[in-house]
């Protein structure tokens, strides 16, 4: 008889552990769950905002200085023309081809620049040759209009984690490299030209920092 009772108490004791280590297991799979989640929303907000113009506001005491080329701009006008297009996969599939045209090109932090000056105008080179002019910036959309001897154009300011983006329309961006500098008729200035023609709402142009 005290075999048999020893014999339950046990089973007892072993069925209660076994019911702990399960919740426990439940619990921490909840708590990854729930932490993969977080940070997958996260990375998702995050990618948003690195690739939609005007969702991270820059101001206009905020761009006052120099800012040199740090490697290819890519971002689109609004999260639907985002989603559209693919995605952060897009955004991305983008930027390298640009990297790829741009290191052909010879672009560098040595060689483009722009410098904007509080008194509202700015002083910036593009491969080398050197564009002044005066500028207006919006800080409620980013807007951004460069008005210079050699040419006028229209484009964008956008937050980045380590600097700004100077973006524009891809026929713009192409006339600007086409004007500042001698490859007006190489294939990597028309390649440029090309590559959003696929890509509804995107904006392309320069990381600085």
């Amino acid at each position: 008889m005290k075999k048999t009772f020893i014999m339950v108490a046990a089973c007892s004791l072993l069925l209660s552990a076994c019911g702990g280590i399960s919740g426990m297991a439940g619990t921490d799979a909840n708590t990854s769950a729930t932490t993969s989640s977080s940070t997958s929303t996260g990375n998702v907000l995050g990618n948003i905002f690195s690739s939609v113009i005007g969702l991270d506001k820059l101001t206009q005491k905020s761009i006052i200085k120099t800012w040199k080329y740090n490697g290819p701009g890519v971002a689109f006008t609004s999260e639907n023309l985002l989603a559209k297009a693919g995605g952060e996969i897009a955004a991305n599939k983008i930027e390298e081809s640009l990297s790829e045209h741009y290191n052909k090109l010879g672009m560098s932090a040595s060689n483009t620049y722009i410098e904007f000056k509080e008194d509202g105008t700015f002083a910036a080179k593009i491969k080398g040759k050197s564009w002044n002019g005066t500028y207006t910036f919006s800080e409620s959309n980013g807007q951004l209009q460069l008005h210079g001897l050699l040419l006028n154009l229209n484009g964008y300011l956008k937050k980045e984690t380590n600097g700004i983006s100077l973006l524009f329309e891809s026929k713009k961006l192409l006339t600007l490299i086409q004007t500042m500098s001698a490859f007006s008729g190489s294939q990597q200035a028309s390649a440029i030209g090309e590559i959003a023609k696929n890509y509804d709402g995107v904006r392309l142009g320069f990381d600085l920092k």
